[in-house]
C-alpha cells in the first residue's frame, strides 16, 4: 500500500485486525518503507511511527516477524516515489483453508492465478 507524502494515518490497522479477528486472514509479516525527498529509503520499526499510527499497528499480531526483509525493502523502493511510503503486507488467505484441503486431497493442481484489480472487480459486479 502506497502513501504519498509519507502519511501514515493508523487508520488501516483496525480494518486489517477486523479480518484477523474475522480468520479471513493471517498477518505473517508487515514492514514500512520510507523514501524520503531526495531519494534515500529506510525501513521503519512500528514503534518508530509517529504516535498517532504506531500503537494502532502495534496491535496488529503477526505470525512471523521478519519474514518480510531488506531485499522486500528494496524491490519496492525502486517504484516508489520520492517522498512517499509503503506498507508491504505479507498475509495468508486463512478462509481458503479447508477449499485448499480439499483441492489437495482431489488431486487438484493450480494452473494459473490472476489478481482482479477491485475498481474492475467493483465495476463488473455493478453493471458498469
Amino acid at each position: 500500500l502506497g502513501f504519498p507524502g509519507n502519511k501514515f494515518t493508523g487508520k488501516i490497522a483496525p480494518a486489517l485486525m477486523e479480518l484477523v479477528d474475522s480468520g479471513t486472514v493471517r498477518v505473517i509479516d508487515l514492514l514500512f518503507v520510507s523514501k524520503d525527498a531526495d531519494g534515500v529509503t529506510t525501513t521503519i520499526d512500528i514503534s518508530d511511527l509517529d504516535p498517532e499510527t504506531g500503537p494502532a499497528f502495534m496491535e496488529v499480531s503477526v505470525a512471523e516477524a521478519g519474514a518480510l526483509g531488506p531485499e522486500d525493502a528494496e524491490e519496492v523502493a525502486d517504484d516508489l516515489p520520492p517522498n512517499s511510503s509503503a506498507l508491504l503486507i505479507a498475509f495468508e488467505n486463512s478462509w481458503a483453508a479447508k477449499f485448499v484441503a480439499a483441492c489437495r486431497e482431489a488431486d487438484a493442481v493450480v494452473i494459473d492465478q490472476i489478481r482482479i484489480p477491485a475498481d474492475v472487480a467493483e465495476a463488473a459486479l455493478s453493471g458498469s
